[in-house]
């Protein structure tokens, strides 16, 4: 197989599937070609998937130059998703925390231009929902940055987010809430915002491609339907909104579980969309 081959850039869809980063050494014997450099394993991931969601932000924001850097190394169409920084959700209160949200947001993210998708922020399990706190904390999140729309989506963990009140409070503002298919975490499927985004936490060692063939095939019907303005019914909801039936950006990926397996059930996805 030729470098060309190696390197041939994904069909563009408004449905985005990925991993979480790039760096992972049971990676160099499944996933990526055999002697490849590691400074190459962006470039060569961003060409077999559409997106990647960066944990390394969760524990601090990257210079600048990193997020100049990644976006070189990756190709038109290809986005990346940032975990916003831990000492931002893990403060005492979220009210408090609009001068660090800014530090964040306006410290480099620009750099990524077209290949900035959404920022995750994530809470921890244990955080319980105080609906004022989390209100305060909504409105400090920007709504662009350098005059581009930002995309905001929370990944909570604690099941008194289960109720009305904490998805009006995302649905007035149009912030996503993140879908799992993990059993420790709170599962739901209720829409909040213009775009999905979904973190698959079931990838099995024993399989080749983490997930068996009818559950990829299911889940790559469920992106089709979220993409096409639906919301799949066979999924867990808390209080459904009716959908809006307009076309949706879609953000899938497959994270933690049985991470060798990861990319491998990311492209088998990939290939049922195309």
């Amino acid at each position: 197989m030729s470098t060309h081959d190696l390197f041939a850039p994904r069909t563009a869809t408004r449905i985005r599937v990925g991993i979480g980063g790039w760096t992972y050494a049971p990676w160099r014997d499944n996933f990526y070609p055999h002697k490849l450099v590691q400074r190459r394993e962006l470039e060569y991931a961003s060409r077999q998937l559409t997106s990647i969601e960066v944990n390394g932000t969760y524990y601090g924001a990257q210079k600048p130059a990193t997020y100049a850097k990644w976006r070189a190394e990756t190709p038109d169409g290809f986005v990346f998703s940032l975990k916003a920084p831990r000492h931002v959700t893990e403060r005492a209160r979220l009210a408090d925390a609009g001068g660090a949200i800014d530090a964040f947001v306006r410290g480099g993210l620009a750099e990524l231009g077209d290949r900035l998708g959404p920022i995750n922020w994530q809470f921890a399990k244990g955080r319980p929902f105080e609906r004022d706190d989390f209100a305060a904390f909504l409105d400090r999140l920007p709504a662009t940055l350098d005059g581009a729309p930002l995309r905001h989506v929370v990944e909570v963990r604690d099941a008194s987010f289960l109720c009305g009140a904490f998805l009006d409070l995302v649905r007035a503002r149009g912030v996503a809430t993140v879908f799992t298919d993990s059993k420790e975490y709170p599962s739901f499927a209720d829409l909040g915002a213009d775009f999905v985004y979904a973190r698959l936490m079931g990838s099995q060692a024993g399989i080749d491609t983490g997930y068996e063939p009818a559950a990829l095939d299911a889940w790559a019907q469920r992106a089709r339907t979220w993409a096409d303005g639906g919301d799949p019914p066979d999924l867990p909801h808390v209080c459904p909104a009716n959908p809006s039936n307009a076309p949706r950006d879609v953000y899938v990926y497959f994270i933690s579980a049985a991470k060798e397996r990861n990319p491998a059930a990311a492209m088998a996805l990939i290939e049922r969309l195309r």
